[in-house]
């Protein structure tokens, strides 16, 4: 079973992706703070991030160099609510995904 790691402050947006992936036979955690998340990496070992870039304890955008760094096959999506934001990260490791976040857009994702 693949395994998702969501770290995103919005606890509904996460409630219905973790709903989403269970259905989809995924292992979910949720973490809702950048420390919170980082942690978990470490002890969960996730297949796949969805990882928000404003969280209340910094900018997970900032962080996806380091997380790709120390797991290189990770894969990473990074979330934000504005449009057409640019990454240099983006690539065959990460993607962006914009909210709102639609089931069917999430589907290609996975």
């Amino acid at each position: 079973m693949k395994k998702v790691l969501i770290i995103d402050d919005e606890v509904d947006f996460c409630l219905l992706m973790k709903q989403f992936l269970v259905r989809k036979q995924f292992s979910v955690e949720m973490a809702h703070t950048l420390a919170e998340g980082l942690a978990k990496l470490q002890d969960y070992h996730p297949d796949l991030v969805f990882l928000d870039n404003n969280l209340p304890d910094g900018t997970g955008w900032e962080n996806a160099f380091k997380i790709m760094s120390s797991n290189p096959d990770l894969k990473i999506n990074l979330i934000s609510a504005f449009k057409n934001m640019v990454t240099p990260l983006e690539g065959d490791q990460v993607r962006i995904l914009e909210k709102p976040v639609s089931f069917s857009a999430l589907e290609s994702y996975l």
